[in-house]
Parts: structure tokens; sequence; C-alpha cells
């Protein structure tokens, strides 16, 4: 795995030969006033999303809003499309079986197999957060956003959306009979592999995609090593959501720890649901948070490999991945089969990451000091 150091091994790329305004060279020039209209139309619809982006997650925004211009749009949109289908899945008041249903008909809807406008005003009021309610109310807004860019970013968020849906999908039919009082969990690590490959390490396929496309080719060998750091970097983000929501996820019934390696130290799901078992449980738990550890440590390795100049892109890679890690170092010392303790790295302490990085970024020497190894890496 990557050891935190930034000397890795430089990228073959070079810039896109493309236009400020997005036209290839030699292109024939549209009409000045049909330009302005369109560019005009399309920022304030872009900007539309962006405050909605803004309310629906505001710990991502401030990723997003880091990220170069020329990627930004389509990777907000494809975050809102996510949220918003991920927001379907969860809606535990109404029968997983028409969650199921509905899931499909949005994902449908994205992909372009049925052009009939969806209407989840219903569904909207089953959700306790205003910005959840906003976002399915919207829905047709945002899936119209795919007209905002081009035909090969459709392609690029349709490929990701569809992965995603899979493992929703997947999750929907494997935990839609649990309950609290019948705990159901993965049968193995491989399916935890591929769970988190679906929700979230294809995102890194993604996003390398959307660098190559719009801000350098990368040479054959360096692509490879970036898309695999790219899936690692997306599932060492997703298993830190399952070690730090494990509590949570245990009174769904969902339990994202394998079967098989409860059964190792003689607990089944539904042990995990009394704290008293907890000594024994963190024989497998810090085994995760290694593990989880080492994917986000390909995520370093991933930022490091972006080229300098790209300061922004590599901001955007460093904060989920430093704020990713400091929620594991507490996970280390908090009894997590209890309830009553939720781990949450303070805002305070989010700022201070960003900041830090923000001046460290010019600095080699300071930005290693960013992610150290550790003994456990090394």
């Amino acid at each position: 795995m990557a050891d935190g150091r930034s000397s890795t091994v430089p990228l073959k790329y070079h810039l896109k030969g493309q236009a400020q305004d997005g036209t290839l060279p030699g292109a024939p020039e549209p009409k000045r006033s049909l330009v302005k209209s369109l560019l005009k139309r399309k920022s304030a619809d872009v900007r539309k999303l962006n405050r909605l982006l803004k309310r629906v997650s505001r710990s991502f925004y401030l990723t997003l809003r880091i990220l170069p211009a020329e990627i930004r749009p389509q990777i907000g949109l494809a975050y809102l499309l996510a949220r918003a289908t991920d927001t379907i899945a969860d809606t535990e008041i109404i029968p997983w079986e028409e969650r199921l249903i509905t899931l499909r008909m949005l994902r449908d809807r994205i992909l372009g197999t049925h052009g009939i406008p969806l209407e989840f005003g219903e569904l909207a009021e089953q959700q306790a957060k205003p910005s959840e309610r906003e976002l399915l109310v919207r829905i047709e807004e945002i899936i119209g956003g795919l007209a905002l860019i081009s035909p090969r970013d459709q392609d690029r968020v349709r490929e990701v959306i569809t992965t995603i849906t899979s493992g929703q999908e997947m999750d929907l039919e494997r935990f839609g009979p649990a309950t609290p009082e019948s705990v159901i969990a993965l049968n193995t690590h491989s399916g935890l592999e591929d769970y988190t490959y679906r929700v979230a390490g294809c995102v890194g396929v993604f996003w390398t995609r959307m660098v190559q496309a719009h801000l350098f080719h990368l040479a054959p060998m360096y692509e490879s090593m970036l898309l695999k750091n790219g899936v690692w970097f997306g599932q060492g983000l997703q298993l830190v959501n399952i070690l730090r929501d494990l509590s949570e996820d245990l009174r769904r019934g969902r339990c994202y720890f394998p079967q098989d390696k409860l059964e190792e130290v003689g607990l089944t799901p539904g042990d995990l649901l009394n704290p008293e078992n907890e000594e024994r449980f963190r024989l497998i738990y810090d085994a995760y948070l290694d593990f989880a550890e080492a994917r986000l440590s390909a995520g370093w390795e991933y930022t490091n490999a972006l080229p300098r100049k790209f300061v922004r892109l590599r901001l955007s890679c460093a904060w989920p991945i430093l704020i990713g890690r400091r929620t594991l170092e507490m996970l280390r010392t908090t009894p997590v089969l209890n309830p009553d303790y939720r781990v949450r790295v303070p805002r305070s302490e989010v700022y201070n990451i960003i900041l830090a990085s923000i001046m460290s970024h010019p600095f080699a020497g300071a930005w290693k000091r960013l992610y150290p190894t550790t003994q456990r890496e090394s």
C-alpha cells in the first residue's frame, strides 16, 4: 500500500487541447447571440443545481467548490442523482419492495429508457430532512441537468449511476426482510468488496475518467495505476461509513461485517446488539479499521500521483481522505457497539484539516506530514 509519500511516480500526461469555451480547434463558430443566450440559460440552471447541492450535502459541497471548473458540474450532477437514488432506497417507512420498484423507475429515467416524467411528491412527504424532500420534488429538474453536459459526459454519469443503483438494489433485496430482531449480515468478505465497489469504488473510476477527459491524458501504465487506486480510494471512504455507522445499521437489521468472520470469533450478527460483546468483536472490527486505512492510503497515493499543478483537484481528493482517517482514529478508542456513542469529526477540526492542507500544499515536507505512515502500514 501507499506509505503517504508525496514523491510517487509522476504521471505522464498532457493538457487537453481545447479552447476555453469547450469547442474543438477548427469547429464552426455558432452565432454569437445564440451562444450568449444558451450560456446564460445554462449558467442559471447550473446555479440552481448548485444551491440544491449545498443544501443536500454541506460536507461534499466543500469538495465540489474546490474542484476545477471543467469537471465541477458533471460531478455535482452525478452526486445529486446518486443522492436521490440513495434517499429512495433508505426511506424505510415504505415497504422495501416498493422502494425497489421506485429505484428502478428512477434509474431507467436517468438512463433515458423511458420518457415518462417522475412525480415523487408523495414519497418526498415521507422524508424527515427538508433537503431530501426538495431533492425528490425537483428530481425531473435534476435529471434535466444531463442536458447541460456533453453527450460523452452524460454517458459517464449514466454509467456510474447504473453501477451505484445495482449496489442499492442488491442492498434492498438482501436486507429487505431484516429487522432489529433478525439481523442479516453479508456472507463473506468478497461480498463486502463487491458492495463497496458498486456504491463507492466505481466513483473512483468515474472521477478518473472525468479527469482524463477534461484535464489531462494519461499514458496506459499510469492510467491503470490511477484507476486501481481510484477504486480503492472510493472503497476506503465507504468502509469508513460502514465502520462509523455500525450501531445504527444494526438497529435497522443490517450488518456489513461478514458472517464468516463473525463465526471465527463465535458471534452471530444479532450478538452485536449487545455491547458486552465488544471485546470479542474488536478482533474483527480493528482488522477492518486497518483494512479501511490501507484503502485510504491508496487514495493518498492517488492524490499524490496527480500533477502538482492541479492544486484544486489534489485538495478535493485530500480532504475526504484526511477526514476519513481522523474518523478511523476516533473509532479505535470508541465503544462501537454502544449506540449512545456517535463518532463524528467536529466541524472545527474539519476546517483545520482544510486550512492545513491548503497551507501545506506548496511544501512537499509539510504536505507529506499531513498523512504520516503508521506502524500498521509500514
